[in-house]
């Protein structure tokens, strides 16, 4: 494990698959955590990533997701609104960087917005940056590279798209849309000059190998910021049965992660809430090293003034 340690260091490049494959099969948990705590104290700057996020348009998306609750095609009781107006999200995004957060993201239901809405956020995003100095970010489906020319214009840095799961995995999720239209979107936004964000959600009855091969995936599209995600089963969806992974399964996944991505921000995001606080903080030194702070879409999230002191105990600056 030394070995590998010292080659990803000296290279900044990630373990091969064959290894990631041998080190998710014969590699204990504690050898896992302490081999990536060693790359991430000397790959990950000490500065942790910062974001938040606004429920900017709710509910009755026509995908059929198997663990979103704002799909028209289960009964959530989720919220169901157009855009907010302008006014309450400038608002958001001042109150997030009142709070110190780096990054505010506009996200939205639905497969992709309209040209007409495109419009509305890039008036938003134009209006923030005029009036605090949050950096600006966007998840709002499947838009076009034409799409993607004008929110960078409007001073949106980033671009928000997961591929969710494995692609052997991704197709037993979701029917309506596929992981190769996920890509193509992440590569236009590229296209465009934007950087692009996306991950997945862990626990939805995939194998570590899977995960794996997510995060492969993930690494040959060159995806500077992963989230991680943790299920949270939503009654109504086809997933609500679906048993909790345990802490020490999130902590492999984190671990891994930071072997196969050492130079990504890992961040963590929905269903994280759950987790004991010694899994939070070993979570931090083994790499994750960027979280979005407050509630998440559809569930709440953890305190963030909580969440800034754990990431302190862990050793970073904010």
């Amino acid at each position: 494990m030394d070995e590998i340690v010292s080659r990803i260091v000296s290279s900044g490049k990630g373990v091969s698959e064959n290894e990631a494959e041998v080190l998710s099969s014969a590699a204990e948990t504690d050898e896992l955590l302490a081999a990536a705590e060693k790359v991430t104290a000397v790959m990950v700057p000490r500065k942790f990533d910062t974001c938040s996020i606004i429920n900017a348009k709710s509910g009755r998306c026509p995908e059929d997701c198997h663990w979103c609750a704002q799909s028209a095609h289960y009964h959530t009781g989720a919220a169901v609104y157009p855009l907010k107006p302008d006014d309450e999200i400038v608002q958001a995004a001042k109150a997030s960087w009142s709070h110190g957060i780096g990054r505010f993201s506009f996200v939205t239901s639905g497969r992709a917005l309209s040209d007409s809405e495109v419009d509305r956020i890039c008036s938003v995003a134009s209006r923030i940056r005029r009036e605090c100095g949050i950096s600006l970010c966007m998840s709002s489906g499947l838009l076009d590279r034409q799409q993607f020319m004008k929110i960078r214009k409007a001073g949106v840095s980033r671009y928000h798209c997961n591929l969710e799961a494995a692609p052997s995995f991704f197709g037993t999720l979701c029917t309506t849309h596929s992981q190769d239209q996920k890509t193509a979107t992440l590569e236009a936004a590229k296209e465009a000059g934007l950087e692009i964000c996306s991950g997945g959600i862990i626990g939805m009855g995939e194998t570590e190998l899977q995960r794996v091969e997510l995060a492969f995936t993930l690494r040959q599209l060159g995806v500077s910021s992963v989230p991680v995600n943790v299920l949270c089963p939503v009654k109504g969806t086809p997933l609500e049965n679906m048993p909790p992974i345990g802490d020490g399964e999130v902590l492999r996944c984190v671990a891994l992660f930071r072997l196969i991505l050492p130079q990504a921000y890992l961040r963590f995001a929905g269903g994280v809430a759950r987790l004991s606080e010694e899994t939070m903080v070993r979570a931090y030194r083994a790499g994750v090293n960027a979280a979005i702070l407050g509630d998440m879409l559809t569930t709440a999230g953890e305190n963030i003034r909580t969440n800034i002191r754990r990431i302190r105990e862990a050793g970073y600056e904010l």
